[in-house]
């Protein structure tokens, strides 16, 4: 009976988290504007029990023939591809905004076929059959399938009002972020099934400073690719100089020196260890380090994709003409991709402590510094003049500001609401 609640309990929370923002909840939204809840919930049950029947049929099946490390293994590289895939964020087609649209003259029937049809091959069934190849079959053809009509019934009763308020990026990124969470669990289970040790124990021992220093240079790499890509984005706010204007001997020419040699140095440091030409710091080289240094390192590198995909945006909106960003992370802190950069750096300098990684980061700190206040603050405030006077009062330049709380004033004396405050 326990292993059924836990069944149950799981399913429904892995498919409720699968089902926010995808095109499920969207269909659900739209078969509702024209037809009444009840039916539209009893079609959207009807759909769901038959798909998750079938998912689990065939994830308990893999179960009763492959070994349970090999499946949560398995289990959780599906996870990440659905963390993924939910981060992606789903959209209608033509011909399922065609079926949602279409009148029928029974609502049920109209929920189920398009619902069934819909559900075919998506992510929510890959997940009910991955959650089937290790727990009992009914509790997680139960649990699916309310969790997904459950999901679905939210965005019916109260999806217009939440997406007024709380914004679908972070609906999204919520959702993949507890994928990923999923994903690690599951991992860790798989590494103590196979080797017959606890998880930590298996990590501990093969993160020796050999590894550290090849998983810490593949994630420099990985930031040098994304701030070179970046660079093409920046010129869209005004964040960029032209080639041009960089003379030998400038301001903006020692801030690319100075970014060159913490380039060459960042990603030295940890091939060098790798290579075991030096030796990390014995104090701090132990496998929690590494673990800390890359999450530190990974939270960047995530900040700097966050900050390219947003200004990407502007060419689709705006076209080619600098426009100065002030939404989304730029809302809060004006270099976000700076900031990233540092976080990155930083990383793998926990992950591989030496002496260069130490001088590594100081550079990159300081020519970051170099650059937004030597270059990039003037330039825009040149470029976008009291707008960004403005701008600069409410945010932070590398962190989010915090502003006071507003002083009280006494009646009759005009309030300061209206007048920006500086942190």
């Amino acid at each position: 009976m326990n292993d059924v609640l836990f069944a149950f309990v799981l399913s429904f929370g892995v498919i409720f988290v699968a089902e926010l923002g995808d095109k499920s909840q969207l269909m659900a939204l739209t078969f509702a504007t024209r037809y009444k809840t009840w039916p539209v919930l009893i079609g959207i049950t009807i759909a769901t029990s038959v798909v998750h029947l079938v998912s689990v049929a065939i994830g308990f099946g893999l179960g009763t023939s492959l070994p349970t490390g090999w499946i949560a293994f398995v289990a959780a590289i599906a996870f990440f591809g659905f963390g993924a895939w939910t981060l992606r964020g789903d959209s209608l087609s033509a011909e399922e905004e065609a079926k949602a649209g279409r009148r029928a003259r029974s609502a049920i029937v109209a929920a189920s076929v398009a619902f069934f049809l819909a559900e075919l091959g998506d992510k929510t069934m890959l997940a009910t059959i991955t959650l089937a190849t290790q727990h009992g079959w009914f509790g997680v053809w139960l649990g699916s399938t309310l969790g997904m009509v459950a999901a679905d019934g939210l965005a019916i009763v109260i999806g217009r009002q939440l997406g007024r308020r709380l914004p679908e990026k972070t609906i999204r990124y919520g959702a993949s972020a507890l994928f990923v969470v999923f994903g690690v669990a599951l991992l860790v289970d798989s590494v103590g099934q196979l080797s017959g040790r606890p998880a930590w124990d298996v990590v501990a021992g093969a993160l020796d400073h050999h590894l550290a220093g090849w998983i810490a240079l593949a994630l420099g790499l990985v930031t040098v690719v994304l701030g070179i890509y970046a660079r093409r984005w920046a010129h869209l706010s005004g964040r960029r100089r032209s080639p041009r204007e960089i003379r030998l001997g400038s301001v903006a020419w020692w801030t690319r020196v100075l970014f060159g040699i913490a380039l060459l140095l960042g990603l030295g440091a940890p091939l060098l260890v790798a290579a075991d030409v030096i030796q990390p710091f014995q104090v701090f080289s132990r496998p929690s380090y590494v673990v800390v240094g890359a999450g530190v390192a990974l939270l960047g590198v995530a900040l700097l994709l966050a900050s390219i995909a947003q200004v990407s945006t502007l060419e689709q909106t705006r076209g080619s003409r600098a426009s100065l960003v002030t939404s989304g992370l730029y809302s809060r802190v004006r270099n976000p991709s700076l900031t990233a950069m540092v976080l990155a750096t930083a990383g793998t300098l926990v992950m591989v402590p030496t002496a260069l990684g130490v001088l590594a980061t100081v550079l990159i700190v300081v020519a970051v510094q170099i650059q937004v206040r030597g270059v990039r603050e003037p330039g825009m405030s040149r470029a976008f003049g009291e707008e960004y006077a403005t701008y600069v009062a409410r945010t932070g330049r590398f962190l989010p500001k915090v502003l006071p709380p507003e002083p009280e004033h006494a009646p009759g004396m005009p309030s300061d609401s209206d007048r920006i405050r500086v942190g």
